[in-house]
């Protein structure tokens, strides 16, 4: 009888931490593979878009360099992009809420 309640707590207890475990990465941020791939180059392209008429500004988008994907009600993508500014080309951190309808909302662009 003591083994078999032994089992039983073990078998327990590796639900729970693997309940835990699962919690943990729920929201959480996930690399992007292949940032050429054509959808994520034109998330990029649409933050520095919605960045210049935030901001008036002239910024003419590159490349996405790199990115991270966040499932929410949609998809969060935290994106590293370069873009030019007249002759110079900077590093630039974008974060876009693609919702599930298709439509996007640039929530932050900031210079790295």
């Amino acid at each position: 009888m003591a083994r078999g309640q032994y089992r039983l707590s073990l078998l327990l207890a590796s639900l729970l931490l693997v309940a835990v475990a699962s919690d943990a990465l729920l929201g959480g941020w996930s690399p992007i593979e292949d940032v050429k791939n054509p959808h994520v180059q034109e998330i990029g392209k649409f933050a520095v878009e919605a960045h210049n008429k935030l901001t008036a500004t002239k910024l003419k988008f590159q490349s996405v360099i790199k990115g991270q994907t966040q499932v929410v009600a949609g998809t969060n993508y935290r994106l590293t992009v370069m873009a030019k500014n007249g002759a110079a080309s900077k590093k630039y951190e974008a974060v876009v809420w693609e919702k599930l309808d298709g439509t996007k909302q640039l929530t932050s662009f900031q210079p790295v």
